[in-house]
This record gives C-alpha cells, structure tokens and sequence, in this order.
C-alpha cells in the first residue's frame, strides 16, 4: 500500500512550499495529503486498474497530483521534493514532530545555526544557542528541549488508527492463501492500544514452510530477521516489525490468548490457574501432575477454553489489561463492549463550511451508507480563523442549508436527520465565540479549546469549568487537547473538570480521530466513576 508514502511526500511538499511563502500550493497539497488518509483503496491498484485518469477522478487530487502519484509509482520518487531536498537538505518531517517547530522555523534554524537534524535542534538547544536567535528566547529553547523528549519518548510506536489498514490488508492476504487454515491478529492491536510498537499474526497451517516463504517476499518487507517453520520474523517498509508464528490447531486458542495479553493479565490468570491446580501457558492449560506425574493437557483449542478452566468468562482483548476485569469477571459484571454496528451517529463532523472537505449533503449520505440514523454538523465557529471558521451570519445561513439537506433525505424515504450545530472556540477566559441568541438554534453545541494550550494548571481547570457553565453548552470537545505523540494534554485538575461537568450535566467527549483518543481510556473510567455523561 503506497498511500501513507504518498501522504508523506504531499505533506513535506506542502511544508516546503510553506518555507517558500506560497499562497495556495501549501493547503493544496496538505488537503490532498489529508483526503488520501480517508482512502480505503489502495492508490498503486487504482492506478493499474484505470491509470492516471482513475486517480485525478478521486475526491480532491485532480490532474496535477495525479501526476505526482504517477511519477511515484513509476520512479518511486516525485522529483519536486528532490529538488526541495536538495536545496535544504533538513530532517524535514522530524523536525516539524516536535511540538512547536514548523516549517518556517525549521528554515530560521537552518540558515542561522545549520540544524538538519531533531539530533542536531537538542544539541543547539542544550549549548543554549537557540535562545540567542532573534525572536527566540530562554522559554522557546525550554519548549523545543520538552518538545523533542516527548518526541522520543513515542519514537519506535505507531498510532493504532494508522496502523491498523496495514494489519488488516496483510492478514487478509494471508488468510487468502490456500495453505492458511486460520490467521489471526494478535498482540497490542487485538487490545486496540492507543500506540502499537509492533504486529503479531499467528496461523495455522499444515504447509508452514509455504506459509512463510510468501509471508518473508511480501512487497512490503523491508528486512527478514528470521525465518523458520513455526516463526519467521520481518520489518515492514513503514519501520514496524511483523512477527508471523504457526501455531498447532490443538493449542491455537492458548496461544491466542497467549499472544494477546497484555503480560500484566496473564500473569495474573497464571496465578489464578495455580490456585486451582492448573498451569496455563501458550501450548494450553495443564492439570499439574501430582508425585511426579507428567502434566495432563486439559484444553487449549479454543480461546474461551482457557478463561473457562479457570471458571472466568471469556474477556474482551480490549479490557485485558489487569486492571479489575478479572474480578469483574469473577462476579459476571464485565463491561458492555460497545461494537462498531451498535454506533447510531456522530455529534462532531465539519464540512466543507470550515476545515472539513465534504458537502454537507455529501456527508449525509456517507453516515446513510455507514447506517448512521443522525449527524450533527459542527463546523468551527468564527473564533478559529486558521479553519475559516462560521461567524453568526454564516451558522445561520447553514441552519437553511441543513433543513433543505434534511428535507431531501426526508422524500427518498431515509429515517434520518442531520442536526444543526456548531464547535465553538473556548476563549483564556472561558467565554465562547458566539452569542446565546445564536446557539439557542442549534441541536448540539460543542466548545473546545484550541489555542493557549501552556496556561497554568488552575488557569486552565477554570477556563474549561466556566465554558461548562454556559447552559447552550452541551459536549466539551476533545477535553484534554492532547495529540498523540504530537503534544501533551494540558494541565488540568481532572476531579475539578468531572464534578463541574457532573454538575451541569455537559457531556465530555471521547474523540475517536486517531491521534487524539480524548478523553484517554483512564480518564474515561475516572469520569463514569463521578458519574460524567
């Protein structure tokens, strides 16, 4: 799958062009870096199945970056970043990770003081170069030094949400072969962890030799670190590690439980096995032998089997983190895990009104397909100019457009409606953007913070509580700000936020974007126990 390179490239582009001061090429080539991560086709197979006039018919690429996608699936470069390459020969991409540096002053930082690396920028910053910039000063170099440790502390792991295409396609492959009995994905990504630092298939196959062979000459495999009958183990071109083991069918679901974990819960199942005589590990569950009796295999073909040799019912991957699901399970009052068909609809989406790319009919009818029975449109209000944001004439002249959407799909015959609403902007001072008499209108309010994100811990907690404060406020957005492995949440008194949210009866968010996961699943658990909606 070509598409996260594609996306790269437009990116760095896009972020060169920004160096250059261009007025239109940068947010060309970041929307199309955006719109090809909504893809779920392959862009290299639409290329072969229709050539370049297949790829410029796709939503928001066009002929010219048909072309850029051509030229990279032809020569596997695209010559315009060469040529950008070469003229400022930076760690582009890596710099701009840390929170704080963008394009622009990764050019001041070239030219002043001949940074090319995110090794290079801490160097600078810990000789206490950077402060002597103009227009730096002690707190920029401090940012840049915290900024580059929360960096590193991710390096190595991948975000769920980017990963998980790639895992799927690979084992949907492998399970296509002929040899394959079974595949399963197992590891951090079955327990839907926020960041994966690699991928764990295991199968079953009467051919493993076969098996591996094709798995090792896979077109993504950079690196073969081994290769053998029961495991072989690769890197794959994006720089993550994929380890593939045949497992026999008597033990596969011990080792599927095995495999999962996480190590604290099965350490924990462990010692519940030995308390009723048993020993639980990757090949089964085993009555131990007494006066020197071998251990007598008891079950292991089957994954329930192994929760149910120690009396526990099978346990969700996503829970098995040690942390009360098993006594949970032991008094039958394991969580509800919500399944993606159970999803009625989305309270947070943008058009083509702010940030977003999308009509507001074209949006309707992708929830439709998705089986959604509502969707609220919340487009940024006017507070956030950077996302053209809707100021009060605007939200009320959506309000029209969104009833003449709603009446449409009312006479083809849909149950479903799109709900009018907006994202506001949290002022320093917890005001909102809007007026009430505007807000009064609309179905949802949402509200979010997104600038001054480095106030003062009490600061903040009582920006956020006053917004909560504001009766038409109804969800408070993406509560922590946090972006994975991009920037921290801000500081917050979290007991303060549940009790203020709890006693207004605002909804807080969990925000399923990918690299955000906010409120994080910690903080959800905290919530439900204030008794948050």
């Amino acid at each position: 799958m070509i598409n996260h390179k594609i996306i790269k490239i437009f990116d760095l582009i896009g972020d060169y062009y920004l160096i250059k001061n261009s007025p239109f090429k940068p947010a060309a080539y970041h929307r199309a870096a955006r719109l090809i991560e909504s893809l779920t086709v392959d862009l290299a197979d639409v290329y072969q199945q229709g050539g370049i006039k297949a790829l410029a018919s796709l939503p928001g690429i066009g002929q010219s970056m048909a072309q850029k996608i051509e030229e990279f699936i032809k020569k596997g470069f695209v010559q315009e970043l060469v040529d950008f390459q070469k003229d400022m020969p930076v760690d582009l991409a890596g710099l701009t990770a840390i929170e704080g540096v963008g394009p622009k002053m990764v050019k001041i930082l070239y030219q002043q003081l001949g940074i090319k690396t995110v090794d290079d920028l801490k160097k600078a910053a810990l000789a206490k170069k950077i402060r002597q910039l103009p227009g730096f000063g002690e707190k920029s170099e401090e940012n840049i030094l915290r900024g580059i440790k929360f960096l590193q502390q991710g390096q190595g792991r991948f975000i769920l949400g980017f990963i998980l295409p790639f895992v799927r396609q690979i084992a949907q492959r492998l399970r296509d072969l002929p040899e394959v009995e079974r595949l399963e994905i197992a590891g951090s990504v079955r327990r839907r962890r926020e960041t994966i630092g690699d991928i764990d298939l295991l199968a079953i196959s009467d051919q493993p030799l076969k098996v591996m062979d094709y798995f090792c000459s896979m077109p993504e495999v950079e690196e073969v670190y081994g290769r053998g009958q029961t495991k072989s183990s690769v890197r794959l071109d994006i720089g993550i590690d994929v380890d593939l083991r045949v497992i026999k069918k008597k033990s596969f679901g011990a080792a599927w439980q095995y495999f999962t974990g996480s190590k604290d819960h099965n350490i924990k199942l462990r010692k519940l096995a030995i308390e009723k005589g048993l020993k639980i590990n990757e090949y089964g569950v085993f009555q131990r032998g007494k006066n020197g009796q071998e251990d007598k295999w008891v079950a292991g073909k089957q994954e329930k089997e192994i929760y149910q040799a120690v009396g526990l019912p099978w346990i969700p991957p996503e829970i098995r983190l040690n942390r009360g699901e098993i006594e949970a399970a032991m008094v039958e009052q394991l969580p509800q895990i919500v399944e993606y068909d159970e999803v009625l609809g989305d309270l947070h989406s943008h058009t083509d009104w702010s940030d977003g790319s999308e009509t507001i009919e074209e949006m309707a009818w992708a929830a439709i397909k998705l089986g959604r029975q509502y969707l609220a449109i919340t487009d940024h209000s006017s507070g956030l100019s950077i996302a053209h944001g809707l100021d009060k004439k605007r939200i009320l002249k959506q309000i029209k457009e969104i009833d003449k959407v709603n009446q449409k799909i009312k006479q083809k015959g849909y149950n479903f409606r799109l709900l009018k609403g907006v994202e506001l902007n949290i002022l320093p001072d917890g005001r909102v953007d809007l007026p009430d008499d505007v807000l009064a209108k609309l179905d949802v309010v949402l509200a979010a913070i997104h600038h001054h994100f480095k106030m003062p811990k009490e600061e903040m907690t009582e920006r956020i509580c006053r917004a909560m404060e504001n009766p038409n406020i109804d969800i408070i957005a993406h509560p922590t700000g946090r972006l994975i492995q991009e920037r921290e949440g801000y500081q917050l008194d979290f007991e303060k936020i549940f009790k203020k949210a709890r006693e207004t009866g605002t909804i807080l968010e969990i925000n399923a974007t990918p690299n955000r996961l906010d409120l994080k699943d910690e903080h959800i658990r905290q919530a439900v126990k204030f008794g948050v909606k």
